[in-house]
């Protein structure tokens, strides 16, 4: 198969993707940022890259949001929101982040491939995506891709269309959040 080939299976897949997903558990996830004081969005590996581009769109649309575990991130309070994104949900780091933010009352999300994991069971709400564990012996989600890509390529993609809804719902455009973008540069 060509390099070509394989994108289109991709595509195929991320197309797939998109109609697994709950719009009401998207919608619920788009309310409860739009009425935090603070969002801190957390993940690991890929999708911790992914979780950093989240809340790059984040400030671009005016929202106060941060990486957790950056220098300088604030402190999590009960009025804020943590998104944890974990394709197995049992990354043991953030696990941690999870157990810590529920003791301090602080709203949880998690989105993952196991609902039923260790930080789904922490969460006030979870978003469940399609793809397969790293290993893929253990699941019945079957993709081309290696390891987590396909979750990790679905979460940057909901992402990007969450930014969209809030851009909606704020009345915002491209024009208006280009005023907060870096400009040091």
């Amino acid at each position: 198969m060509q390099t070509t080939n394989f994108m289109e299976t991709i595509l195929d897949e991320l197309q797939m993707a998109a109609g697994y997903i709950s719009n009401q558990e998207a919608e619920e996830l788009v309310n409860k940022i739009l009425e935090s004081k603070k969002i801190f969005v957390a993940g690991a590996g890929r999708s911790g890259l992914m979780a950093r581009s989240f809340v790059m769109r984040l400030m671009h649309v005016g929202l106060e949001a941060y990486v957790v575990g950056e220098t300088v991130t604030p402190n999590f309070e009960n009025k804020d929101t943590l998104i944890i994104c974990s394709g197995s949900g049992e990354t043991k780091s953030l696990v941690s982040i999870a157990e810590k933010a529920k003791n301090i009352g602080g709203t949880i999300l998690v989105i993952t491939t196991s609902p039923e994991s260790r930080i789904g069971q922490l969460a006030d709400r979870t978003i469940k995506m399609p793809g397969s564990p790293k290993d893929q012996a253990k699941g019945d989600y079957r993709t081309i891709q290696p390891m987590g890509s396909l979750f990790e390529q679905t979460l940057l993609l909901f992402y990007d269309a969450t930014i969209l809804r809030i851009m909606d719902k704020k009345e915002l455009d491209t024009t208006k959040m280009y005023g907060k973008h870096a400009n040091l540069e």
